[in-house]
């Protein structure tokens, strides 16, 4: 397995060079650029901007040098640590990220705890009590949850939570908690807040690992190793446990290394719904306003997890799954 992991992470390099190549023209396709964005959202607000200020603008962030030129200096700074100026938002694009990652990295780790305390229970009773009545509202509410949109989702679960529990909508605090420090009162309020983001988001997972599991685990409790177990005596709990949840649940540890972009980035379309500070928002606002110092950093950032993650994946499987051997 040691070897496997050398060869795939010596693969990764050249992989992740042609990802950067792939972002950075796929940003540069549409027309236009941050400048051109940024102008017209002034003169939509009724502030003409020079002919003159444009071309400096341009010639500050090096708009007009080739692209080859703009690639370098993008992927050098990247490569540093340096993830470039916004452009749009007039800050550095490490203090935004870094200021986001925090609730980002909160939001996200409550929600994979909420899809796992739920999914694995109700998918194991599914499984042991097929086509009972609790199963069949099982796989009611598991289809509804990967049929209903996240942000729809979201406006129901806001107006619930403003109508019967009196929390403000959207955002993690209260309108006096905003600019306040941190304080017992400002954690209880966020508490109140955050478990719509929570239940919004970690619903969608948790409705397509209910249905995977269960049949996963259907298609190995009649198998004759479990049969054997069984006869031997076996409890009906640890016999569910130790050997066919084993097998079944190979699809989440073969997308468990997708969760670190998803810790970095979080769910952009309820980030923008709920009002969130989460990094999902700003990477949107960025590709809305070509802004390739801040959406084409963020899209490397989640590139590099994603295949870190891939490769932990394939590892643990091997961990996991006993017939599995990369050797």
């Amino acid at each position: 397995m040691l070897n496997y992991a050398i060869r795939r992470t010596f693969v990764m390099l050249p992989l992740l060079l042609l990802i950067s190549v792939v972002v950075f023209i796929l940003m540069e396709l549409p027309p236009g650029d941050a400048v051109s964005a940024m102008v017209e959202g002034l003169e939509m607000d009724g502030q003409p901007v020079s002919e003159q200020r444009v071309a400096a603008l341009r010639a500050r962030y090096h708009l007009d040098d080739p692209l080859h030129v703009r690639y370098l200096r993008w992927i050098t700074g990247f490569l540093r640590g340096d993830l470039g100026h916004s452009i749009t938002l007039q800050q550095p694009v490490n203090e935004l990220v870094w200021e986001r990652l925090g609730y980002t990295v909160l939001i996200s780790l409550l929600c994979v705890l909420f899809t796992l305390i739920v999914a694995f229970p109700i998918s194991i009773y599914s499984a042991i009590w097929q086509y009972s009545l609790s199963d069949h509202a099982f796989t009611v509410l598991a289809f509804l949850g990967m049929a209903i949109p996240n942000f729809v989702l979201a406006l129901a679960l806001m107006y619930v939570g403003h109508r019967y529990f009196g929390s403000s909508i959207g955002g993690l605090y209260s309108v006096e908690f905003e600019e306040a420090p941190m304080s017992f009162a400002k954690m209880l309020d966020l508490l109140k807040h955050i478990w719509i983001p929570v239940v919004v988001i970690g619903t969608a997972g948790m409705a397509g690992l209910v249905r995977t599991m269960r049949a996963n685990l259907l298609d190995e409790l009649p198998k004759p190793y479990v049969v054997a177990a069984r006869a031997r005596g076996c409890g009906p709990m640890k016999l569910v446990l130790k050997y066919p949840v084993r097998i079944a649940i190979n699809p989440f540890i073969s997308t468990v290394g997708w969760l670190l972009p998803t810790l970095f980035s979080g769910d952009a379309i309820v980030g923008v719904v709920l009002n969130l500070p989460t990094i999902g928002p700003l990477l949107l606002a960025g590709v809305q306003n070509q802004d390739m110092q801040l959406a084409g950093s963020i899209i490397m950032i989640l590139s590099i997890l994603t295949v870190i993650g891939t490769l932990i994946s394939d590892l643990l499987l091997a961990v996991v799954d006993p017939r599995i051997r990369y050797e």
